[in-house]
C-alpha cells in the first residue's frame, strides 16, 4: 500500500536536501543549460526526466531488496526499519546544517561511480534531447549521501512499488532547484537555503524519525 505520510516525507527530502543537489549536480546542470542555447527548456526537461526515472528504479529495486529480506527473517527487516529510523535523523541533522555526517556515505558508490563517469562525456558534448535524456539517467546514479540515505530509509518498506513511488517522489523534490540551475535561475536555490527553512525542515525530518523508531520498538 502507497502511504501517503512517505511519499510527502521523500518530496521534503529531495526539496530541502536540493541545496546539497545544487553541490553535486548544479554545475553540470548550468552547463547544459548554457550550451543548449534555444532549447534550454527541453534540455532541462530530459536531463532532469533521465535522473528522477534512475531514482525511480533504484527505489524499486531497493523495495525489492527489503521485501527479500523480510522474507529471510522478520528481524533482519525490524534492524532495518530501525536504520530507517536513523537515516531519518540524519537528514534532518544534514538538511538543518547541524551534522555534515550524511555525506560520508557518498563514498559507498564511488568504485561504481568511475564506470560511469567517462560515459557520460559523449552525451554532455551533445545538444540532442535523447542524449540528455541519458545523461539524466546516468548522472542519477552519482555518489550522493542524500540519496544514498533515501534509498535506505526506502528499502525498510519492504515494498518495490512503494520504493518506486517515494523515489520518484524524492526526484521531484529535486526538480525545482536543479531546473532552476539549468535556466540560471537563483532565488529558489537562495529560499531553500534560509537556514529558519533549514531548520523547520530538518525538525520535521528528525521528528518523523524519532516517530518511526519509536513505531519500530513499540508497535513492532
Amino acid at each position: 500500500m502507497i502511504e501517503p505520510l512517505s511519499l510527502l516525507t521523500a518530496l521534503l527530502l529531495g526539496l530541502f536536501g536540493s541545496t546539497h543537489c545544487l553541490v553535486m549536480c548544479g554545475g553540470i546542470a548550468a552547463a547544459i543549460g548554457s550550451q543548449a542555447g534555444e532549447r534550454r527548456l527541453q534540455t532541462a526537461l530530459a536531463f532532469n526526466s533521465g535522473r528522477i526515472l534512475s531514482y525511480t528504479l533504484a527505489g524499486a529495486l531497493v523495495g525489492a531488496l527489503g521485501l527479500w529480506l523480510q522474507g529471510l527473517h522478520d528481524d533482519l527487516m525490524l534492524w532495518l526499519r530501525t536504520l530507517a529510523a536513523i537515516m531519518l535523523i540524519l537528514m534532518g541533522l544534514y538538511v538543518a546544517r547541524w551534522s555534515m555526517l550524511l555525506t560520508r556515505f557518498e563514498q559507498i558508490g564511488s568504485h561504481v561511480w568511475k564506470r560511469l563517469q567517462p560515459l557520460t562525456g559523449r552525451f554532455m558534448r551533445s545538444t540532442a534531447i535523447k542524449d540528455q535524456l541519458l545523461l539524466g539517467m546516468l548522472w542519477g546514479w552519482l555518489p550522493c549521501g542524500l540519496i544514498y540515505s533515501t534509498l535506505s530509509w526506502v528499502a525498510a518498506n519492504g515494498q518495490p512499488a512503494l520504493g518506486a513511488a517515494a523515489m520518484f517522489a524524492f526526484g521531484l523534490g529535486t526538480l525545482p532547484a536543479l531546473f532552476a540551475s539549468t535556466m540560471a535561475g537563483s532565488l529558489l536555490s537562495t529560499l531553500l537555503n534560509h537556514r529558519h527553512i533549514r531548520a523547520l525542515a530538518g525538525l520535521l525530518l528528525i521528528g518523523y524519525g524519532l516517530w518511526t523508531g519509536w513505531v519500530v520498538w513499540v508497535h513492532p
